[in-house]
């Protein structure tokens, strides 16, 4: 007797169409992370060039060394009130408009910057450059973690913000510049190109996430249907939201306090000249940062599939490394260990740039995720502001900053153990 004919066997395999609009979506979440990488670079290049220009800024308008602090400060200040709103923008609206709008609009203040020739003028040009930028970050980091999921968040984040520390690197070259080309000319080159590259984002990003187009038409409805006062009552209503906010506002303070006042600390300390003490306060926790973002992004995408606290772990491990490496700093009188001190805070910053907003996606809900990370840049930002402003003080009292210092290794120490209250979800990490 015959057997009837088998069936061939099914393999349970997508369609090639299917496999062929994931490596798509694939490759198009890492040509986002490239084209925000040189939007984050900038960002940071244009927010720190000032610092190190410092004494050349001060020869040509007169200040004292509280004002020069304050412009800091209030660009801080403006920009950590504001980013809740521009983090809500991107979430209600467009996260591809926000990102253009704040080039746009912070790269017109970098050139204006160059213009100006009272301390009012920059004060006010400063203000507005914090107004501009509030938009950027909280957009562009939920962006990326809609293309992102679990398995390449931690390290797409970590490029990402390897952006920024080239653009601090970067911004150490200010001295440099200043020295050889003249500070006003410096602002007005690099806000004539961010302006430029604006024009380039028209083209080259698009909002939404991986998925088909009832996938998309789900997104723009969410959009549609955030609310504040829900994004509020979501927020402040977890407790492990509030935790995160602690412990990002004290990680602040010493990033903040050693980005304001690092290249004058060295200057002095060590007789360096100011080219040299900017770029040496910049290159070396950017080194280190480096690092950090991609060993801590690597690690953590990999222990986070194991248990959910995977990404808190990396975090904590980085400021048990980097609260000592500031103490070498503020108490050694050798540049060669002052540099150790560099690289290890720099390790530490990496690890926890890398992690932030992957950890912060796994307590909040993607519907709020831009405005979320807004208020942790206004908690940061207002203490770092605080920092900044009182290490300026603090010279104008002829007290050294190596107090300063030591505050900030202990508030990374403090924020460490504040953030192992946080409590992640293995359900809105996969989201």
């Amino acid at each position: 007797m015959s057997q009837p004919p088998q069936k061939p066997l099914q393999l349970d395999t997508p369609p090639v169409s299917v496999r062929g609009s994931e490596a798509r979506a694939f490759a198009y979440g890492w040509t986002i992370v490239g084209l925000l990488w040189f939007v984050a670079c900038l960002n940071y290049f244009d927010r720190l060039m000032l610092i190190s220009m410092r004494e050349s800024v001060k020869a040509d308008i007169v200040m004292s060394e509280a004002q020069f602090g304050l412009l800091t400060s209030i660009f801080l200040w403006v920009y950590g009130v504001m980013s809740p709103l521009g983090g809500f923008i991107a979430d209600r609206f467009s996260r591809k408009w926000a990102i253009i709008g704040s080039v746009a609009m912070w790269s017109a203040m970098t050139w204006l910057t160059g213009q100006v020739h009272s301390f009012h003028g920059l004060f006010i040009v400063r203000a507005l450059m914090g107004v501009s930028e509030a938009f950027y970050i909280p957009a562009a980091l939920a962006l990326i973690a809609e293309w992102h999921h679990g398995s390449t968040r931690s390290l797409a984040t970590g490029i990402h913000m390897s952006g920024l520390y080239a653009g601090a690197a970067l911004g150490g070259l200010g001295g440099y510049i200043a020295e050889y080309c003249g500070w006003r000319r410096g602002f007005t080159w690099f806000g004539l190109l961010g302006i430029v590259y604006a024009m380039v984002l028209l083209f080259g990003l698009r909002d939404g996430g991986p998925g088909d187009a009832a996938a998309g038409a789900l997104r723009r409805q969410e959009r549609k249907n955030c609310r504040w006062s829900q994004g509020l009552r979501a927020l402040f209503g977890e407790p492990s939201f509030l935790a995160l906010l602690t412990y990002f506002s004290l990680a602040a303070l010493a990033s903040w306090g050693l980005s304001g006042w690092l290249p004058t600390f060295l200057r002095e300390q060590f007789s360096l000249g100011q080219g040299k003490a900017g770029l040496s306060a910049t290159g070396y926790i950017q080194l280190g940062s480096y690092l950090g973002v991609l060993l801590g992004g690597v690690w953590s995408d990999r222990w986070v599939q194991r248990t959910p606290r995977g990404r808190l772990y990396i975090v904590v491990a980085g400021f048990c490394l980097g609260a000592p490496g500031v103490f070498l700093l503020a108490g050694t009188h050798q540049f060669a260990i002052a540099i150790g001190g560099m690289l290890l805070y720099g390790l530490a910053r990496g690890f926890s740039d890398a992690n932030t907003m992957p950890i912060l996606c796994q307590i909040v809900s993607k519907k709020y995720r831009a405005t979320g990370y807004g208020f942790l840049n206004l908690c940061s930002t207002l203490a770092g502001g605080v920092m900044i402003y009182l290490g300026g003080v603090m010279r104008d009292a002829q007290t050294g900053l190596v107090r300063a210092f030591q505050t900030a290794a202990i508030a990374l120490i403090m924020a460490a153990v504040v953030l192992l209250a946080v409590r992640p979800s293995r359900s809105k990490e996969e989201s």
